[in-house]
């Protein structure tokens, strides 16, 4: 059964886990509904050297570009498309993931706060009682980041720090960056074998 996934970008450093994740969400057919907030477009210039389209139709044209194997599968919404279906619980997702997670954004989450569609998404997930993964990219961590994480760890929550383990021996960054793409599509209950598991020898 293909599943609905909310994929929203932020301003967090690590904006390549969330392309990769992107992917490999489309590769296995998911239906990707794609959040990018302003900040993760100065992210995407400075660490990947990528301008991305500032208008979510222009956008959408060029990630179908950028992954030509599934179209159809990827709808880009605006930071303030209020009629997007993932401002409603009528229409909410699947499963909704924001990585990389701002600290900011996170903030925004814990205190119910809606003034970008990409926190009030995150508050249906919540209220719906759906699948919330957030993936900070953040060191150290402040008592106040701890804090609204913990918060939100209780209401359910998941909170997948972006700390890549060295046990599957990684020899690229490539290999740093599918660890943590494999947690998530782990938790999204998505089969992939972007990288060894324990016990496993390749």
């Amino acid at each position: 059964m293909l599943k609905t996934i909310t994929l929203a970008f932020t301003g967090a450093s690590g904006l390549a886990y969330g392309l990769r994740l992107l992917e490999n969400l489309l590769a296995q057919g998911a239906h990707v509904r794609l959040l990018v907030s302003q900040a993760a477009h100065v992210v995407a210039a400075q660490e990947l050297r990528l301008t991305l389209p500032s208008r979510p139709p222009e956008l959408e044209a060029w990630l179908h570009e950028r992954y030509p194997d599934h179209p159809g599968n990827l709808r880009v919404y605006g930071r303030e498309d209020w009629f997007a279906p993932v401002a409603s619980g009528s229409g909410a997702s699947e499963a909704m993931v924001i990585c990389p997670c701002s600290m900011g954004t996170l903030a925004a989450i814990a205190q119910g706060l809606s003034d970008k569609l990409i926190e009030r998404a995150a508050d249906v997930m919540i209220k719906e009682n759906r699948k919330l993964i957030l993936v900070p990219r953040e060191t150290p961590f402040s008592a106040l980041h701890l804090e609204n994480m913990f918060k939100l760890s209780r209401l359910g929550v998941v909170i997948l720090p972006a700390n890549p383990g060295f046990y599957h021996h990684p020899q690229r960054i490539e290999d740093l960056i599918d660890f943590i793409v494999a947690r998530i599509l782990d938790q999204l209950g998505m089969q992939n074998e972007l990288v060894p598991r324990w016990g496993e020898v390749r």
